[in-house]
């Protein structure tokens, strides 16, 4: 049998089957390859032995039918996801129908392919359902969102991934789905689709282009290095209790503008031709219903799985920034 990893060639899901295979786990990876998604992240281990990378859509019922009875996977971690918040501003139609419909899709058919399996095997299967902190909404300036935080989410983005939470926790409770569910802080780290943050911001500055920041740079987000969000998902996959929720974070809370500092600090480090870069700093209008804080309290993991990230965030941001500096073919220009 293998484990099956949904989205596997973005950006979360290309560090978990890399972490997968490592560990020898056989992995199939599907990936429709939409912009975010791409073989050559997956490169180094795209022809792995024990590795299959399948391009397949999730809202192809039949297909992923075909594809669970062909693989027989033990466990499924399901990453497949628009996931930018501005995007879904813009567009939020393809979040519909991606996060929640294929979602829905994807569950169904995993539910006819579980009963289908022996007694052994049912039990000892796994859906793994990836989500966001976003769906919690915004905090103040004190406090953190704890499992128990009711859901309330701001941006179409993040309503989609709340309503494909609401659909895993509900095929757990009505059909008896081994369902578990992760809701993860911002991630950070190599291979990163540069429409976000931390590569937007390395990306521009190469080009010697303005650094937009939303509103006075005061939002808070919660950081935490691509490698132990993988960690933390094969963890939770393999010892966390079926039905739960688990917040995955780091406890490291960033101002965007402190954070964009940082950033232009390492650049002027590492490429002093374009010093001082934060001389490219621009302060824009506020992305509308923009959250002000995001903060999650990972207490349940750390205690029931023994969960510790493993990455400093001052040695991950500069590895971060120094492997953007270095692969420029891995930074799609937008």
């Amino acid at each position: 049998m293998s484990v099956m990893v949904t989205g596997g060639a973005g950006f979360i899901g290309q560090a978990l089957v890399r972490q997968l295979l490592a560990a020898g786990e056989r992995v199939v990876t599907v990936d429709a390859l939409t912009y975010a998604g791409s073989r050559d992240n997956l490169a180094g281990v795209l022809d792995h032995p024990a590795h299959r990378f399948v391009a397949a859509d999730i809202a192809d019922g039949a297909a992923m039918g075909a594809l669970f009875a062909a693989e027989r996977p033990a466990a499924l971690y399901h990453l497949a996801a628009e996931s930018h918040v501005d995007r879904s501003i813009a567009q939020p139609a393809p979040f519909l129908a991606t996060n929640i419909m294929g979602t829905a899709t994807l569950l169904e058919a995993v539910l006819d392919y579980w009963r289908r399996l022996d007694e052994a095997a049912a039990r000892g299967f796994r859906f793994l359902q990836v989500s966001t902190d976003e769906v919690y909404g915004a905090l103040g300036p004190e406090g953190r969102f704890a499992e128990t935080s009711p859901y309330r989410p701001n941006s179409p983005y993040a309503a989609s991934k709340a309503a494909a939470d609401h659909l895993a926790r509900a095929w757990q409770r009505t059909y008896g789905l081994p369902v578990l569910i992760s809701n993860g802080s911002n991630t950070y780290g190599p291979r990163q689709f540069p429409e976000k943050l931390i590569p937007r911001m390395v990306l521009d500055a190469r080009a010697g282009r303005a650094l937009p920041v939303y509103g006075r740079g005061e939002n808070v987000r919660d950081w935490m290095h691509v490698e132990d969000h993988a960690a933390a998902l094969r963890l939770i996959c393999a010892r966390g209790r079926v039905g739960e929720t688990y917040l995955v974070g780091a406890r490291n809370e960033q101002r965007n503008i402190d954070l964009v500092e940082r950033i232009c600090a390492l650049l002027d480090e590492m490429r002093p031709e374009g010093a001082p870069h934060r001389r490219l700093i621009r302060f824009v209008a506020d992305r509308p219903g923009h959250d002000a804080r995001y903060a999650v309290d990972p207490a349940k993991i750390e205690g029931e799985l023994g969960f510790r990230p493993q990455r400093d965030f001052a040695a991950g941001l500069r590895e971060t920034v120094r492997w953007y500096l270095d692969h420029p073919a891995g930074l799609k220009d937008l």
